[in-house]
């Protein structure tokens, strides 16, 4: 990095991408396998399928983020989540190994992140609804997206400790 591009702030806060694990990681923490798995009705998600979701995302959003640096003229991919996670068979798996891979996903795009010029940020594609954006506003609405996801994962959390005080006092 040259000493002019140190000095350029940079459009996103990659300590706050980065801080988005040790969200989720508070988030889960105490919870047991049984917590984690529960879900308030077959379509909605357990905390592990939310948590598997963002693992998902994370890797779309690597994949447009790449994308885009290449100069690809092609629409950024969307995808199913409820089919992927579905797919997935998602709730069978172990949130704390999902949470490896969402934080090694960090990792690596933060990497970059890091080598990234101000010209680079601004650089755009068109999203699967047609909308054109820059990798600076992908990496903006990941973060924001985890950040909703918290807020379900909280929801869910709260449902469980209803329908679990609900079956002992009845």
């Amino acid at each position: 990095m040259t000493q002019s591009q140190s000095q350029i702030p940079l459009p996103v806060d990659i300590d706050t991408y980065l801080h988005t694990y040790e969200q989720l990681q508070q988030a889960i923490d105490g919870l047991t396998d049984e917590q984690l798995r529960w879900k308030a009705s077959e379509k909605q998600w357990s905390v592990t399928e939310v948590l598997a979701h963002l693992a998902d995302h994370n890797i779309v959003v690597s994949f447009r983020i790449r994308e885009i640096l290449s100069g690809s003229e092609v629409r950024l991919p969307g995808f199913n989540q409820d089919a992927w996670v579905a797919g997935e068979k998602s709730n069978d798996g172990n949130a704390s190994d999902v949470l490896d891979v969402f934080r090694i996903l960090l990792i690596y795009n933060s990497l970059l992140f890091r080598r990234l010029t101000s010209e680079d940020w601004s650089k755009t594609g068109v999203n699967f609804k047609g909308e054109t954006v820059t990798l600076a506003a992908i990496v903006h609405a990941f973060i924001a997206h985890v950040q909703g996801h918290l807020a379900q994962i909280d929801r869910v959390k709260q449902g469980e400790k209803i329908s679990r005080e609900a079956s002992h006092s009845g």
